[in-house]
Order: C-alpha cells, then structure tokens, then sequence
C-alpha cells in the first residue's frame, strides 16, 4: 500500500476515534445565532490558510499570521458581504503564532525566533527581516512559540511550549520572556507547559492560555507574574540562566492540590480562571480583550478566546483580590467550522476567528476556514459578571431579572470542585462540595443580585448552574453556566 495512503487511513482512525470523546456541545448553537451571526470570509481555494496570529493595520487592513509562516493582508474582511482581496506580503516563515504591528513594522514571533518584518522599498512585499531574540531553543515539532502584541510598557511577550509534555530539552523551553523596547531578552517565569496564547488581560496584566495536561488538571488562564512559576517544574534547568530570578522554586508534591502547594512553594502562581474540562474547553487558545465600545454588545471590557479542540468562543472575566488574581468563565458561541487559534476584534467590533483541522483531534473539521462573528444587535439574556465577595457572590445580567424568580435561594444551584495538582496527565474532578445559598438581594434594577453563600470554599471552582431563572420579560438565559475560580475570599 502507498505509505502516504496508508498514513491517512491512520490518521483518520485516530482522528474519529478521539472525536467521539470530545464531549457534548452547549447544544446552544440555534439560539445564539439570533444575537451572534457566524459570517464566512470567502477565500481562494487554493490558498492553504492556517490562521494563527491577527492585528489590523492603521489602514483597516487585517494582517494573518499563518502556521504555513505566511503573513497575508486582507482588504475588506470587515465588509457586511465580504469578498476581501489578499495580498501575500511575507513568507518563509516558520509558524507566525503572534504577531504585532508597530510604526510600519511587524513582529512576528516565529518557533525559533521574534522577528522584525518591514517593507523598505514600498512594493507591498516584506524585504528586511531582523531578528530581535533569538535566545531560546528548539529542536522538536512541539515547541511552538507564542507572541503577544504591546504590553502597555511597550514589550512583546514570548510564551515558550516545552520540548514534550514531560521535558525541556532545549534553552528556556517552558518559560516566558519579555522582549524590551531597547532589545533586551528578559526571562520572566518558569513553569509553562503548553500555550495557546498569551497577551494583557483586561486590566492590562499578562496572562496566557494553558492546556491541560501534565501538572495542570485541566485548561486555564494564568497570571504571567514576574518571578513566578507557572506550575510544570520540568523547566527549572534553566534558572542558572535567569540569575536575576535567584534559584529555582521548591519542588511541589505529587500527587496534591494547588492550594496546598502554593503555601509551600512561594513563587507557585494559581490558576486565574480554570475552564472546566470539555464542559467549556479542551485547548484554550489565544484570547482578546473586547473594546468594541458596545458595538459587539454589552461585552466590552471582557476577555474572548477560542478553544482548538472544541471550535468555539468564550468569554472570561478577571479580578485581582488580596493581591491574587482570578475570575471566571462563561460560554459564547459554538459552531466554528474548524479549530481555533486566534480571535481578533475588528475596529467595527466584529470578532475574527481562525485556526486550523491540523495536528490534534478537533471538532470542527474543515481547512483553510477565516469566520467572523457579528452582532446582530439583539442583546442576549446571559450572566454578564461574576464577583467574589466576602460572604458569596455578585452576580451582573445583561438584561434585568424577574425580580421573583431571582430573589428565591432555590432558582440557583451550586458546586465546588478543584482537581488533583499532579505529575501526571490532567485530572478529573475532585473534592466535590454543595454550598448553600442561603439569602439573595435583587438590585433595585434588576441587572444584578448579590447571594450570600456559607461554606465557600477557597481554591475550587464555583459551579453555577441557573436553568429556572427568567428575564423580566420572560427569557430563560442563553446560557445557564458559568464557571467561578475562587482563590481568595476578599476581605470584608
């Protein structure tokens, strides 16, 4: 038999085998149609596109950073009927995971390298490629590299995938780095184990997307601290070449949980928003912040990122409480037509989503796919925000409640839950418990009740559930989950 045909009946096999086990959809995609539109961008069909990377351009032009190690421009990607026009404006790359535009100049982060990418001549074409760091490794398929755009200091971030999921065989893989204005490679933390993205929350801190896996019971989004570790210690062989960081952490247990580590191990950084595993995402993927100024709806100043695995969009939102950050997870919109890697806000407030089928089982199958989501000006009834308090939770609404429905303990159900903080791959849920909502205050207007709930219980995640409970005006809610990671309880 041909080797190539014979490789393809493999890898489908595996492929259908792991599909059956990527877990149960929302089963929301119907309903969140009316309020967000998923919009197909025309594309050639001989142009192989594996989006992974966006920024637009001061002209409105939307540059893609592709893992073919292309850098495309499309004109018109935000028209109401695309037929955008792509112009090939570098190539030769080597998977452009990040990318960043500033002063006439892209900065591409490469597997290998960050890359200033200028066009001096002026004919649309790249012809001066500079490389700004190239101070890490590589030598294995799995050490991708993840850039940011701009910090607000004016650095670019670089996220570094270990060699496997169990080594760091190659410079720094498994760490972060910052990359100066004046050049200078700083390494900033350690413990990474496989990015999807990484960039300013929507406070202006970094953060990145991790995957579950090794060290991690299931995906999450994570606090790039400085001086921090990120949880996998496979990467402390590289702290003689970070002196300014001082040794390396004390080695965590295994089998434990997170809470009780970070107590032993000073530098540990917690999860800020843990992603239940399939119930939101299997990959989480690189994310952005909304500043559509109400033009993508009521969801500006929050988190969207894309899940490979499951090919959809969430929204997160973060808050730092006694000095920790945390926060929370809610769905969006399921229904993309293939794994997503980046997502990029338009500035008409229109979400780009990109990605691809290659690599690792995904749900939605097909190749060389750029979307787009569209609000269609209909505000969903959802959970808008989720916020710690010091005896429950606040809870925000896009649209005002059935002030009855909402003022009854009964209408909300909740459970905790962590997972076990191991060497080994990923983790079920564990240490399950039912608080009790004993009291809940409606706002005068409706958008928001405060629960007052004994026995929360710190380092778990905050199940909620709220299938009962109704608009003003009669609507169940899109979604009736969401997802609270509750590291710290804020002081009264």
């Amino acid at each position: 038999m041909n080797h190539r045909l014979l490789f393809l009946i493999l890898t489908w096999g595996l492929t259908s085998a792991f599909a059956e086990e990527l877990g149960e959809t929302w089963g929301t995609a119907d309903r969140e149609a009316a309020y967000y539109r998923i919009v197909n961008l025309p594309l050639p069909p001989d142009l192989p596109l594996e989006a992974g990377s966006f920024v637009t351009l001061p002209d409105g032009r939307l540059a893609v950073g592709t893992r073919r190690g292309e850098i495309l421009l499309l004109s018109g990607a935000a028209e109401d009927h695309p037929r955008p026009s792509i112009q090939r404006f570098a190539s030769g790359l080597d998977e452009v995971l990040g990318l960043a535009y500033r002063d006439g100049a892209f900065y591409a982060t490469q597997q290998t390298e960050l890359t200033r990418i200028t066009d001096t001549d002026g004919d649309g074409r790249a012809d001066r490629f500079d490389t700004l760091s190239d101070v890490w490794g590589f030598n294995h398929y799995h050490e991708f590299a993840m850039g940011s755009k701009f910090d607000p200091d004016g650095n670019l971030w670089v996220a570094l995938c270990l060699s496997e999921s169990y080594s760091s065989k190659e410079k720094f893989r498994g760490w972060a780095l910052k990359i100066t204005p004046d050049g200078r490679t700083v390494p900033m933390c350690s413990g990474i184990r496989s990015p999807l993205g990484v960039g300013t929350n929507e406070h202006g801190a970094m953060f990145y997307a991790e995957s579950q896996g090794p060290w991690n019971g299931s995906c999450s989004l994570k606090h790039l601290k400085p001086g921090g570790f990120m949880g996998h210690p496979i990467s402390f062989n590289w702290y003689p070449s970070a002196p300014h960081l001082g040794p390396a952490p004390v080695e965590p247990n295994t089998p434990s949980r997170l809470e009780i580590e970070r107590r032993r191990v000073k530098e540990l950084v917690p999860y800020a928003v843990v992603f239940p595993y399939k119930k939101m995402g299997r990959s989480i993927s690189a994310f952005e912040v909304c500043r559509a100024e109400g033009r993508f709806g009521p969801f500006d100043g929050q988190l969207f990122l894309g899940d490979y695995t499951l090919s959809l969009v969430m929204r997160a939102t973060t808050e730092l409480v006694n000095g920790v950050w945390q926060g929370a997870c809610y769905p969006f919109r399921e229904g993309l037509a293939t794994g997503i890697l980046s997502v990029h806000f338009t500035p008409r407030g229109q979400l780009i989503a990109g990605g691809t089928n290659r690599g690792w089982p995904v749900r939605g199958m097909k190749e060389n796919v750029l979307q787009r989501l569209d609000w269609t000006g209909r505000v969903p009834f959802e959970m808008l925000e989720i916020k710690a308090q010091p005896d429950g939770f606040l809870i925000r609404f896009t649209r005002p409640v059935d002030a009855q429905l909402a003022a009854k303990p009964s209408t909300y159900e909740l459970q905790t839950y962590t997972h076990i903080y191991q060497e080994g791959y990923g983790s079920p849920e564990v240490d399950h418990t039912r608080p009790t909502i004993t009291d809940v205050v409606v706002a005068a207007d409706g958008l928001s009740v405060r629960l007052r709930v004994p026995g929360l219980v710190q380092g778990h995640v905050h199940d909620f559930h709220i299938p009962e409970l109704r608009s003003k005006d009669g609507e169940p809610l899109l979604h009736t989950r969401a997802y609270y990671t509750l590291n710290e309880i804020p002081r009264p």
